[in-house]
């Protein structure tokens, strides 16, 4: 893959431009609704998922795979969801995936057993990767270079305000039903908003294009050119275009993954180890819904810093914070202090998880090729994802195999590692701040 010819930096970053700042504004609903939407649905269901799994029968461990199926089928679901994208546009990718996921939703309602509520779930996972990927694609090719860090740090933290919103949501329509149920039915009303959002909101791809304002799909190929590695009319295959990248997928998407697993480590690690301390369930929902207040209020700080400085100064440190972080806490545990050492130790993590917002979706744009970047980012996506699924397994492996802080501090390594490989392979494939394009 030809390396991006970015400029050298110039300062503060400009100002949004007023094509872009009018785009932005003009179609926020269709860019961040339907991902906040999904995210307030899925915030709702997953932290109930359990229950639903343990009243149809389920032990402990029963419950724990039917929760784990979802992020297996996101895991899968990025390579057809890259291939879709590409053939039929982000709008009617959203759209499919959004009844699809009602279906799920439906199934999960209406299970009689394990198996039905496992399909249900994975089919969920599986839509839940359609809609990243298509409004990934979407920023990719649609918001300038300059701006790029910022818009995709903006659509994380949507998504991650919903995520933090959902359960809320949830406890307070349990407390007012009594019923699991109601849960669900709340997941399923946010699909049909967002079903409903996606087919009769203005399409920001369409309006723009005919306007003028943005180039064509087509255009940005015959802009490209062979020197660009233009893919000519036809899209690329999935696995094709896995080969053709096949080095910087390796350079950049390993790190990648490591910052994807110290993410989901923190959603096991840090209840696992206040469970270990002997905290009760409310100071361990307090804990970490600090850390989760805290990713929300940096959410915007991270894109500032990589339009600004560049990405480097964005992925590095949250990953020195959040390794460091459990390299620290493995080494707490028997402390008279362990517990103020949990809870500075989360205070940690929550911030380098802040600081980590938009940061996998803005590498993976600037490394795509820009005149079909669909295919790409389900291969980028499936790296980041799989290391978010091995996370938990190796916890489990390792906390069964040597101890919990073994494990802790092995997660933290790994991250710390991958730190050590963006420091490498970004300056190689994004050498400065993009302010100049």
């Amino acid at each position: 893959m030809t390396e991006p010819a970015v400029g050298p930096p110039s300062g503060r970053p400009p100002d949004l431009d007023p094509g872009t700042r009018r785009m932005l504004w003009r179609f926020a609903p269709m860019i961040y609704g339907p991902t906040l939407l999904f995210g307030l649905a899925e915030g709702a269901l997953l932290p109930l998922l359990p229950v639903i799994a343990a009243a149809l029968g389920a032990d402990v461990a029963q419950a724990a795979l039917i929760v784990s199926v979802i992020v297996v089928a996101r895991l899968i679901g990025n390579l057809p969801a890259g291939w879709l994208v590409a053939r039929i546009g982000e709008r009617r990718t959203m759209a499919i995936a959004g009844c699809l996921a009602l279906a799920g939703g439906v199934g999960v309602l209406l299970a009689p057993g394990l198996g039905v509520l496992a399909a249900a779930s994975f089919l969920i996972g599986l839509c839940a990767s359609a809609f990243g990927l298509a409004r990934h694609a979407f920023m990719t090719t649609r918001v300038p270079l300059r701006y790029r860090a910022r818009a995709l740090s903006v659509l994380g933290g949507s998504f991650r305000l919903g995520m933090f919103a959902g359960p809320f949501i949830a406890a307070a329509l349990l407390a007012w039903s009594g019923a699991t149920d109601a849960a669900v039915w709340f997941f399923l009303a946010m699909l049909v908003a967002l079903v409903v959002l996606v087919l009769v909101g203005r399409d920001p791809e369409e309006e723009l294009e005919a306007e003028g304002l943005l180039p064509s799909h087509t255009a940005l190929r015959q802009a490209q050119g062979p020197a660009g590695g233009s893919l000519g009319s036809e899209s690329a295959g999935v696995f094709r275009t896995m080969w053709r990248h096949r080095a910087v997928l390796a350079r950049m998407g390993l790190p990648a993954a490591s910052l994807s697993g110290l993410r989901q480590a923190r959603v096991y690690l840090l209840p696992l180890w206040g469970v270990s301390l002997g905290l009760d369930a409310e100071a361990i929902a307090l804990i970490v819904g600090l850390t989760g207040a805290l990713e929300f209020a940096l959410f915007y700080s991270s894109g500032q810093i990589m339009d600004r400085w560049g990405r480097l100064w964005a992925c590095v440190p949250s990953m020195v914070l959040m390794g460091g972080a459990f390299v620290g806490l493995a080494f707490t545990h028997d402390l008279e202090a362990a517990t103020a050492w949990f809870v500075a130790g989360a205070v940690v993590v929550g911030v380098g998880n802040g600081l980590s917002s938009g940061i996998l979706m803005t590498l993976g744009a600037d490394v795509a090729p820009p005149a079909d970047p669909s295919p790409f980012l389900g291969s980028w996506r499936t790296l980041t994802d799989a290391g978010a699924a091995a996370t938990p397994l190796l916890i489990a492996g390792v906390t069964a195999a040597v101890s919990l802080p073994a494990a802790t501090a092995l997660v933290g390594a790994l991250g710390l590692l991958g730190a050590v490989g963006f420091s490498v392979s970004v300056p190689r494939y994004v050498p400065h701040p993009p302010h100049d394009r």
